[in-house]
């Protein structure tokens, strides 16, 4: 399993995940030994498949670091947070946590749009 380490150590996903707003974006970085991205993207790939049965989905993208980065940047969208969370708390996902690397990190966090006029709308 991952260990899990908050991207911002002040509002954390437990609290985050107790909002009960609108659409959300899942941004979740990871970090593994380069030797072990082929784990991991065949451990996200089968998460993200039972991600996208679930209620709520709307899409997914992964990224990987450039020249061999063993860093990984996936983000989700979501209907909203109350989705993300049962999908979230989903046993057949959680059971498959095990399947990442020992030594991966997962830094999972929700966003949402912000407008700032003249360069992006939310």
């Amino acid at each position: 399993m991952p260990k899990f380490v908050e991207m911002d150590q002040t509002v954390t996903l437990a609290d985050q995940l107790k909002d009960e707003g609108g659409a959300v974006v899942l941004v979740n970085t990871f970090v593994v030994r380069p030797e072990e991205a082929d784990r991991l993207l065949a451990a996200w790939a089968a998460d993200a498949a039972i991600m996208k049965r679930q209620p709520g989905f709307i899409s997914t993208q992964l990224h990987r670091g450039v020249a061999g980065s063993g860093a990984f940047l996936n983000y989700a969208v979501w209907e909203s947070t109350a989705h993300f969370r049962a999908a979230f708390a989903n046993p057949e996902f959680r059971a498959r946590l095990g399947e990442y690397p020992e030594n991966a990190t997962a830094s999972p966090h929700l966003f949402r749009p912000v407008a700032v006029p003249g360069i992006c709308v939310a």
